[in-house]
Order: structure tokens, then C-alpha cells, then sequence
């Protein structure tokens, strides 16, 4: 009878288990520090779906885009709207002198059509699980009236009436934020070293940027089960909290 093989050592497995150990710890590690840049993300799973034949190929984020920028064609508003993207999601730049009349927060009534129509793509059920941020920005003109006594006031001002009108669009005020930035973050320098204004730089820095990008898990999970709610009493043909008749409210004024 022959001899039993020798069993082949396994001491490789121990440390072939711990470098896998170690290169999952400095993954997360990476990833706790890293800044997930969600329209990059979103691009690769759709190509990685689309490689292993998925017919969904096109992520929520670039379908957005899409849809704001057919808006922004069709409205032939190319002048005055700009739709990116960054790390987060879509933006949207309004220059200031196409929605609104000088130091004023008022929208002009050309730009109200197109606004509608972008507040009627991002009301879609698709993006309901979307935040929808309003910044507002000026130069560093100094203001002082009764309504805006500085830029502060007037760049949240003109960020908050964007939240207003989507919200008589029919938006849910739960995805809105608002914020005004006054003249802290120019996109191009208002003066040159000496301190001479410069106009057309300073026009740039007028704006308005609308930010949409997801929801963080906890923010989608409390809207999806407030949807749940409203539904479940619609169907005992009941009013939930949320669609019960508001008590009326001051005038606001202009």
C-alpha cells in the first residue's frame, strides 16, 4: 500500500486572509474620508448595468439634466439659465438680470414661464425622493433700502421667492432650502488689485443657483413613509395632517 500523500500547509490562507482584511479596512477607510461625487457614481453603475445587459442605463441624476435642459432649449433660455453638474448633483444658474429687476427680489414676469416650467420637471414623482436647494449671491455693491438693508437680505430674499413660487407650483415644501450668500462666494473677482470694480464680472456674480441631488437614506425613508400615510388616508377618504386645509395666512408683502 502506498504511502499517504503529505498534506499541502495552509499557513498561506492565514496570511492571505489578513492582507484581505487589512485592504477592506483602508477601502472603508477611504471611503469615510472620501467626498462621494454622486453624478460620477451614478454614471458608473449605469455603465456597469448597461455592460451586463440592464436596460436601465441611464442614471435619475443625467435623466434630470436631460429634462432641465430640454426645458432650457425649448424656453430658448440658454443666456439665462446654465445647467451643470458637481459633486452632489444638477445645478442651475440664473443670472440675476434675466429673473430679476435691479436690487430687487421680484421676478420678472419673462421669466416666470420658464421657471414654471422647471419647477413642472422637478415635481415629477421620479425626483420626489430629490432635495431642491435655492442660493442666492450678489456683488459686492452695497445695498441699503427699507426692504434689503444689505446684501444679505437681498440675496436670500431672491432665494426664497424662488422657494415661494415652486411651492405655488405645487412642490413639496419638505424638499426645499433656501439660503442667501450675499457677496462671500464670487465666481469671479468683483475688483481688480486696486479695487476698480468690474462690471461684467460683477453681473456674473449676480445669480441664483437652484442645487437638486438626492436625499440622504434617513431623509428618503421619512418622505417615503409620509407618502405611505397620505395615501392610506386618501384611500379611507380621509385627510391626513398634510392635506388638511391650511388656516389662512397673512398677505405677504411685496
Amino acid at each position: 500500500m502506498a504511502d499517504d500523500e503529505p498534506e499541502e500547509a495552509e499557513d498561506w490562507m492565514v496570511t492571505y486572509a489578513d492582507a484581505i482584511t487589512l485592504l477592506m479596512a483602508f477601502f472603508v477607510m477611504l471611503l469615510n474620508f472620501s467626498k462621494i461625487d454622486i453624478p460620477k457614481y451614478e454614471e458608473a453603475a449605469a455603465g456597469i448595468a448597461n455592460e451586463i445587459g440592464m436596460n436601465e442605463n441611464v442614471s435619475p441624476t443625467e435623466l434630470m439634466k436631460i429634462d432641465i435642459e430640454d426645458v432650457v432649449y425649448n424656453m430658448q433660455a440658454e443666456e439665462a439659465v446654465e445647467v451643470g453638474t458637481d459633486d452632489k448633483g444638477i445645478v442651475m444658474e440664473l443670472a440675476s438680470s434675466a429673473f430679476y429687476k435691479p436690487g430687487s427680489a421680484d421676478i420678472r414676469p419673462q421669466a416666470v414661464p420658464v421657471l414654471k416650467e422647471i419647477a413642472k420637471s422637478l415635481i415629477a414623482p421620479r425626483y420626489m425622493t430629490y432635495v431642491v436647494e435655492v442660493e442666492g449671491h450678489s456683488d459686492d455693491d452695497p445695498i441699503s433700502t427699507s426692504r434689503f438693508p444689505s446684501n444679505w437680505e437681498l440675496s436670500a430674499g431672491r432665494a426664497t421667492r424662488v422657494v415661494r413660487f415652486f411651492i405655488e407650483q405645487g412642490m413639496d415644501m419638505r424638499r426645499l432650502k433656501a439660503a442667501g450668500y450675499a457677496e462671500t462666494r464670487p465666481k469671479v473677482p468683483n475688483r481688480k488689485p486696486d479695487g476698480t470694480p468690474i462690471p461684467e464680472n460683477q453681473a456674473t456674480n449676480r445669480r441664483v443657483l437652484i442645487r437638486v441631488y438626492p436625499m440622504s437614506l434617513e431623509e428618503r425613508a421619512d418622505m417615503m413613509r409620509e407618502v405611505d400615510v397620505n395615501e392610506f388616508a386618501a384611500d379611507k377618504g380621509e385627510e391626513s395632517d398634510g392635506d388638511k386645509p391650511k388656516t389662512a395666512q397673512e398677505p405677504q408683502q411685496d
